[in-house]
Protein backbone atom coordinates (compact mmCIF):
# COMPACT_ATOMS: atom_id res chain seq x y z
CA UNK A 1 0.00 0.00 0.00
CA UNK A 2 1.51 3.30 -0.98
CA UNK A 3 1.70 6.18 1.41
CA UNK A 4 -0.61 9.14 0.48
CA UNK A 5 1.28 11.81 2.12
CA UNK A 6 -1.15 14.43 0.35
CA UNK A 7 -3.47 13.33 3.33
CA UNK A 8 -0.76 12.76 5.96
CA UNK A 9 1.19 15.79 6.08
CA UNK A 10 -1.60 18.10 7.37
CA UNK A 11 -1.58 15.63 10.30
CA UNK A 12 2.33 15.36 10.59
CA UNK A 13 2.65 19.21 10.53
CA UNK A 14 -0.19 18.93 13.28
CA UNK A 15 1.87 16.19 15.51
CA UNK A 16 4.85 18.23 14.83
CA UNK A 17 3.42 21.56 16.42
CA UNK A 18 2.19 18.99 19.14
CA UNK A 19 5.65 17.69 19.73
CA UNK A 20 7.21 21.72 20.12
CA UNK A 21 4.78 22.66 22.46
CA UNK A 22 5.37 19.66 24.29
CA UNK A 23 8.85 19.62 24.53
CA UNK A 24 8.86 23.95 24.48
CA UNK A 25 7.08 23.87 28.03
CA UNK A 26 8.36 20.77 29.66
CA UNK A 27 12.02 22.09 29.17
CA UNK A 28 11.39 25.46 29.99
CA UNK A 29 9.19 24.89 33.19
CA UNK A 30 11.57 21.96 34.06
CA UNK A 31 14.48 23.47 33.70
CA UNK A 32 13.62 26.33 36.32
CA UNK A 33 12.44 24.12 38.93
CA UNK A 34 15.12 21.43 38.13
CA UNK A 35 17.93 24.06 38.44
CA UNK A 36 16.06 25.28 42.09
CA UNK A 37 15.83 21.19 42.80
CA UNK A 38 19.72 20.80 42.21
CA UNK A 39 20.79 24.02 43.77
CA UNK A 40 19.26 23.21 46.67
CA UNK A 41 20.66 19.14 46.86
CA UNK A 42 23.74 21.08 46.40
CA UNK A 43 23.31 24.08 48.86
CA UNK A 44 21.71 21.61 51.51
CA UNK A 45 24.78 18.90 51.67
CA UNK A 46 26.09 18.42 55.07
CA UNK A 47 29.25 21.08 55.25
CA UNK A 48 28.10 23.06 52.28
CA UNK A 49 26.70 26.61 51.91
CA UNK A 50 22.89 26.50 53.33
CA UNK A 51 23.85 22.89 55.58
CA UNK A 52 19.97 21.50 56.22
CA UNK A 53 20.50 17.70 56.48
CA UNK A 54 16.63 16.74 56.84
CA UNK A 55 16.22 18.84 53.44
CA UNK A 56 18.87 17.14 51.39
CA UNK A 57 17.66 13.87 52.57
CA UNK A 58 14.22 14.31 51.72
CA UNK A 59 14.83 15.75 48.32
CA UNK A 60 17.12 13.31 47.58
CA UNK A 61 14.62 10.66 48.99
CA UNK A 62 12.23 12.12 46.68
CA UNK A 63 14.67 12.62 43.22
CA UNK A 64 16.26 8.58 44.49
CA UNK A 65 12.33 7.61 44.16
CA UNK A 66 11.18 9.27 41.21
CA UNK A 67 14.20 9.25 38.64
CA UNK A 68 14.10 5.02 38.11
CA UNK A 69 10.64 5.00 37.30
CA UNK A 70 10.01 3.82 33.68
CA UNK A 71 8.91 6.96 31.66
CA UNK A 72 5.75 5.06 30.40
CA UNK A 73 4.83 3.66 33.55
CA UNK A 74 5.37 6.96 35.40
CA UNK A 75 3.00 8.70 33.12
CA UNK A 76 0.09 6.17 34.39
CA UNK A 77 1.04 6.26 37.84
CA UNK A 78 0.74 10.12 37.90
CA UNK A 79 -2.76 9.99 36.08
CA UNK A 80 -5.03 11.06 38.90
CA UNK A 81 -2.31 14.13 39.60
CA UNK A 82 -2.72 15.01 35.98
CA UNK A 83 -6.64 14.84 35.75
CA UNK A 84 -6.42 16.70 38.70
CA UNK A 85 -4.40 19.38 37.00
CA UNK A 86 -5.60 19.33 33.62
CA UNK A 87 -8.92 17.36 33.99
CA UNK A 88 -8.06 14.94 31.36
CA UNK A 89 -5.28 12.01 30.97
CA UNK A 90 -4.98 12.33 26.84
CA UNK A 91 -4.15 14.91 24.63
CA UNK A 92 -1.29 17.70 24.92
CA UNK A 93 -1.60 19.19 27.80
CA UNK A 94 -2.08 16.07 30.04
CA UNK A 95 1.03 14.54 28.35
CA UNK A 96 2.66 18.14 29.84
CA UNK A 97 2.38 17.18 33.66
CA UNK A 98 4.35 14.05 33.68
CA UNK A 99 7.33 15.23 31.31
CA UNK A 100 7.59 18.10 33.60
CA UNK A 101 7.49 16.12 36.77
CA UNK A 102 10.16 13.88 35.12
CA UNK A 103 12.32 15.96 33.42
CA UNK A 104 12.28 18.28 36.67
CA UNK A 105 13.66 15.55 38.63
CA UNK A 106 16.23 14.55 36.64
CA UNK A 107 17.26 17.72 35.69
CA UNK A 108 17.85 18.31 39.54
CA UNK A 109 20.27 15.27 39.55
CA UNK A 110 22.12 16.76 36.85
CA UNK A 111 22.50 20.18 38.03
CA UNK A 112 23.79 18.82 41.75
CA UNK A 113 26.14 16.71 40.05
CA UNK A 114 27.32 19.83 38.23
CA UNK A 115 27.43 22.26 40.97
CA UNK A 116 29.61 19.27 43.23
CA UNK A 117 32.25 19.37 40.71
CA UNK A 118 32.80 22.97 41.20
CA UNK A 119 36.45 24.04 42.79
CA UNK A 120 35.23 24.39 46.78
CA UNK A 121 38.45 27.02 46.85
CA UNK A 122 35.79 29.65 45.00
CA UNK A 123 33.37 29.05 47.11
CA UNK A 124 35.37 29.75 49.60
CA UNK A 125 37.11 32.94 47.82
CA UNK A 126 33.52 34.24 47.21
CA UNK A 127 32.51 34.11 51.18
CA UNK A 128 36.24 35.52 52.05
CA UNK A 129 35.09 38.38 49.82
CA UNK A 130 31.69 38.92 51.61
CA UNK A 131 29.24 37.22 49.31
CA UNK A 132 26.28 36.04 50.62
CA UNK A 133 25.12 32.22 50.49
CA UNK A 134 22.59 33.05 48.02
CA UNK A 135 24.60 35.41 46.03
CA UNK A 136 27.73 32.82 46.22
CA UNK A 137 25.21 30.37 45.07
CA UNK A 138 23.46 32.10 42.24
CA UNK A 139 26.22 34.24 41.36
CA UNK A 140 29.53 32.34 41.79
CA UNK A 141 28.84 28.42 41.83
CA UNK A 142 26.36 28.42 38.72
CA UNK A 143 28.04 30.66 36.50
CA UNK A 144 31.51 28.43 37.55
CA UNK A 145 29.11 25.47 36.50
CA UNK A 146 27.54 26.87 33.45
CA UNK A 147 29.44 25.05 30.53
CA UNK A 148 28.92 21.83 32.10
CA UNK A 149 25.15 22.58 33.03
CA UNK A 150 24.51 23.86 29.62
CA UNK A 151 25.69 20.08 28.07
CA UNK A 152 23.65 19.01 30.82
CA UNK A 153 20.35 20.77 29.54
CA UNK A 154 21.12 19.94 26.00
CA UNK A 155 21.18 16.39 27.12
CA UNK A 156 17.96 16.66 29.05
CA UNK A 157 16.26 18.19 26.02
CA UNK A 158 17.22 15.38 23.83
CA UNK A 159 15.34 13.32 26.77
CA UNK A 160 12.44 15.37 26.43
CA UNK A 161 12.47 14.65 22.89
CA UNK A 162 12.20 11.18 23.98
CA UNK A 163 9.51 11.22 26.01
CA UNK A 164 7.23 13.53 23.64
CA UNK A 165 7.14 10.63 21.30
CA UNK A 166 6.73 8.10 24.13
CA UNK A 167 3.42 9.95 25.39
CA UNK A 168 1.76 9.00 22.13
CA UNK A 169 1.45 5.78 23.46
CA UNK A 170 -0.95 6.97 26.27
CA UNK A 171 -2.87 9.01 23.30
CA UNK A 172 -0.64 12.78 24.24
CA UNK A 173 -0.66 13.12 20.76
CA UNK A 174 2.70 14.43 18.57
CA UNK A 175 5.24 12.64 16.52
CA UNK A 176 5.01 9.67 18.51
CA UNK A 177 0.98 9.56 18.10
CA UNK A 178 1.66 9.86 14.67
CA UNK A 179 3.99 6.82 14.40
CA UNK A 180 1.92 4.74 15.90
CA UNK A 181 -1.91 5.46 15.07
CA UNK A 182 -0.51 6.15 10.89
CA UNK A 183 2.71 3.71 10.75
CA UNK A 184 2.93 1.33 13.28
CA UNK A 185 -0.86 0.15 13.51
CA UNK A 186 -1.45 0.78 9.56
CA UNK A 187 1.88 -1.27 8.59
CA UNK A 188 3.19 1.49 6.86
CA UNK A 189 7.11 1.57 7.66
CA UNK A 190 7.42 4.62 5.20
CA UNK A 191 5.37 6.67 7.93
CA UNK A 192 7.68 4.83 10.84
CA UNK A 193 10.76 5.63 8.60
CA UNK A 194 10.27 9.60 8.48
CA UNK A 195 9.09 10.27 11.83
CA UNK A 196 12.61 8.55 12.72
CA UNK A 197 14.52 10.32 10.56
CA UNK A 198 12.52 13.80 11.62
CA UNK A 199 13.73 12.53 15.12
CA UNK A 200 17.30 11.72 14.47
CA UNK A 201 17.37 15.39 12.66
CA UNK A 202 15.74 17.21 15.73
CA UNK A 203 17.89 15.37 18.39
CA UNK A 204 21.30 16.40 16.24
CA UNK A 205 20.30 19.77 15.99
CA UNK A 206 20.01 20.06 19.86
CA UNK A 207 23.35 18.69 20.41
CA UNK A 208 24.73 21.34 17.89
CA UNK A 209 23.45 23.65 19.38
CA UNK A 210 24.31 22.80 22.73
CA UNK A 211 27.58 21.89 22.11
CA UNK A 212 28.06 25.18 20.51
CA UNK A 213 27.03 27.23 23.38
CA UNK A 214 28.96 25.16 25.59
CA UNK A 215 32.04 25.96 23.68
CA UNK A 216 30.76 29.71 23.62
CA UNK A 217 31.08 29.91 27.30
CA UNK A 218 34.06 28.25 27.90
CA UNK A 219 36.22 30.29 25.61
CA UNK A 220 34.62 33.63 26.38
Amino acid sequence: MKTDWSLLSPVLLESLGQTFIMVLVTIIASGIVGLLIGAALYATRPGNLLEQSVVFQILNFLVNIIRPIPFIIFITAVGPLTMLVVGTTIGTSAAIVPMVLMASVVIGRVVEQNLVAVDPGIVEAARACGAGRLRTLFGVVVPEALAPLILGYTFMLIAVVDMSAMVGVVGGGGIGDFAITYGYQQFDWQVTLVTVVIIIVLVQLAQFVGNKLASWVLHR
